[in-house]
């Protein structure tokens, strides 16, 4: 078996590769990535030695790099992770996420089916849905909840899944769709939330807050995340959306208050900043069709991910603060302009 993992240098996809190999030895995996600002080959030391990984650089977008691949490796599956994922920055430069994420998408999909891919798995986002009111906490996303993007970001990854559903239907491309709730974990870039909290927490920089700070999220350790696209590409019906959640659900108050306290600084470090554009009230996900149809159920209780998470930051300073030079500096300042 051959499978293509692509943006596997970043953060979801370079734990998703880990797990992979590990767990299923006799698959060659092929990692394709652009290297772009939040993708490293240092999130795959682990693994680059292995006999069954390799490495390839290049942009999905690029049709003829993709479908010389495609017909040179011969793939039996794909899994896309590839994706500009941060919803700051397509606020700020929209088209870069049409081109990598839609466009991107569609030439994957193509040489799918150019090449007879036996399975398609395009990774999806729980932000497709857009919001849910915070005073409706029974209410969470179902894979028939529509489609409601609010950001640039969102309105990309939503045009992907369309796409993919499309050529399942038109062309009979194998195609299954995972949306899934905010992840947490080893090696994700410091510009998200949990990361930022922990790099300017550790040194007694103010963290900044979107508006009243009441937003909520459901958050899912990124293991949990791994191991159910792995259920869904061997055991997911062809043509199926399904959702993957952690069922933790915090206001990024309650969040930086936890983390805060976990790592003995004051809750003086939090500043309120001008809130987001369109920012988004409430995630929450239903992975009820994931664990009835797969059987698939999250394996981290939230307070010990998120103590796993705080060790592996504060044992790999290095990784972090290697992150937090150069292109995030301009960034934050950008983004950020009260700190």
């Amino acid at each position: 078996m051959k499978l293509l993992v692509t943006g596997g240098a970043g953060f979801i996809g370079s734990n998703f590769i880990q797990y992979m190999v590990k767990k299923y030895p006799q698959y060659e995996i092929v990692n394709v990535d652009a290297l772009t600002y939040c993708g490293s080959t240092d999130n795959l030391t682990a693994v680059e030695k292995n006999a069954n990984y390799r490495f390839v650089q290049g942009r999905i977008e690029d049709k003829a790099f993709i479908r010389a691949l495609f017909e040179r490796e011969a793939f039996d599956m794909v899994v896309n992770f590839a994706a500009e994922s941060h919803v700051d920055r397509s606020l700020e430069e929209p088209g870069k996420f049409l081109v990598t994420n839609v466009l991107g998408t569609e030439s994957l999909l193509e040489a799918s089916c150019r090449y007879g891919v036996k399975r398609y798995h395009q990774v999806s986002t729980d932000e497709v849905y857009g919001d849910l009111p915070l005073e409706a906490r029974a209410m969470r996303f179902t894979e028939e909840s529509p489609i409601r993007p609010s950001s640039p970001y969102a309105v990309s990854k939503a045009s992907a899944d369309l796409l993919a559903l499309a050529y399942h239907r038109s062309f009979g491309l194998p195609v299954t769709i995972s949306r899934c709730s905010n992840n947490y974990g080893p090696y994700q870039f410091p510009e998200k939330f949990i990361p930022l909290i922990i790099s300017r927490a550790e040194k007694n920089q103010k963290i900044p807050i979107y508006g009243d700070g009441q937003n909520v999220r459901d958050w899912l350790h990124v293991a949990d995340h791994c191991s159910a696209i792995d259920r869904i590409l061997h055991d997911g019906k062809p043509g199926e959306v399904y959702n993957i959640g952690g069922n933790n659900e915090y206001s990024n108050l309650e969040l930086v208050a936890l983390i805060l306290e976990k790592l003995k600084k004051p809750e003086s470090l939090l500043t309120f900043v001008g809130d987001r554009k369109g920012h988004d009230r409430r995630y929450a996900i239903d992975p009820a069709k994931l664990e009835r149809e797969l059987g698939w159920k999250p394996s981290y209780v939230f307070a010990q991910g998120i103590e796993d998470t705080l060790r592996w930051y504060q044992e790999n300073a290095q990784w972090m603060e290697k992150r937090l030079n150069g292109d995030f500096q301009a960034y934050f300042a950008a983004v950020y302009p009260e700190l």
